[in-house]
């Protein structure tokens, strides 16, 4: 297969990337795996991010229509009652499958949706995707300035995805277990939804053989005692708990290749042990 090709390429050459992969498996997977496996298992990751890239390719030379052709929705239901709420919805998703594919996917099910989202830094490559990701009829919102714009679309029900699996820095974030590990993370969904009572729906869209799956979960329980730290960190780390589950039932699809504990707590260390004690929750 040419990903695996071109994958095994990118894992010899980009010394960089294949770095923190590595150092990431190691710290995730470290009690349970051996080095060899743990190295086999990177090699697999980067044919899957090529993979991924073969995919926009192929989304963008076919219509939304043809791509959801190719879709299969389990948990429909869930977002169904959620939407019935009349608060709008929060979805929460990550880096995880062909995440890029979303939009597309989603886009059928006729629901209005709008997406949070970080402009890249080079002008040409964000243009050609935003236009992939709102070609479906989804509004972009740039994550600075995304608040007010966030808020009218729940108070008009409408949908509002963000992806809450990266790195964020210390002003932004607030630190919360992430594979047994502190990790900083955006607390701007936290800080919406203990605004709106929106509830918050997990989505994700994973390949599975020639086909991909619309995974949606059950609305995620919050806690919303009026205690807005403790709340938003209690919060935090449940969204953090279903990215996790996720990742764990496809580990090979997610984007390994990312720092996501680069931020650390004060007077802490970057650097921990394998870690044993991963907890479980209904997502495992």
């Amino acid at each position: 297969m040419l990903s695996r090709g071109l994958g095994n390429a990118w894992f010899v050459l980009d010394r960089r990337h294949r770095k923190v992969a590595l150092d990431n498996l190691t710290y995730v997977f470290g009690c349970e795996k051996s080095p060899t496996e743990i190295r086999q298992m990177a090699r697999r990751i980067f044919a899957n991010l090529v993979r991924v890239l073969f995919e926009v390719g192929w989304a963008y030379r076919s219509s939304p229509e043809e791509v959801a052709r190719h879709v299969r929705i389990d948990g429909l239901i869930h977002l169904q009652q959620a939407y019935r709420k009349g608060r709008g919805v929060m979805v929460l998703t990550g880096h995880l499958g062909s995440w890029e594919l979303l939009s597309d996917a989603a886009g059928v099910l006729g629901y209005p949706m709008n997406v949070i989202y970080r402009p890249l830094d080079f002008k040409p490559l964000d243009w050609f995707f935003a236009n992939l990701r709102s070609r479906s009829g989804a509004r972009l919102f740039p994550k600075a300035s995304a608040m007010r714009k966030v808020l009218r679309s729940l108070q008009d029900n409408q949908l509002v995805g963000t992806l809450l699996d990266q790195n964020s820095v210390r002003r932004a974030g607030v630190f919360v277990d992430f594979f047994g590990k502190p990790a900083c993370t955006n607390k701007g969904l936290a800080l919406i939804v203990q605004k709106t009572r929106s509830p918050v729906i997990p989505i994700f869209l994973v390949r599975e053989a020639d086909k991909y799956r619309m995974v949606i979960g059950p609305e995620i329980p919050l806690s919303l005692t009026g205690d807005k730290n403790r709340d938003m960190e209690k919060n935090t780390r449940q969204f953090n708990r279903v990215i996790e589950a996720m990742i764990r039932r496809y580990p090979e699809q997610w984007f390994w290749v990312h720092r996501r504990w680069k931020t650390r707590p004060l007077n802490e260390s970057a650097h921990a042990p394998p870690h044993k004690d991963q907890g479980n929750n209904q997502w495992n």
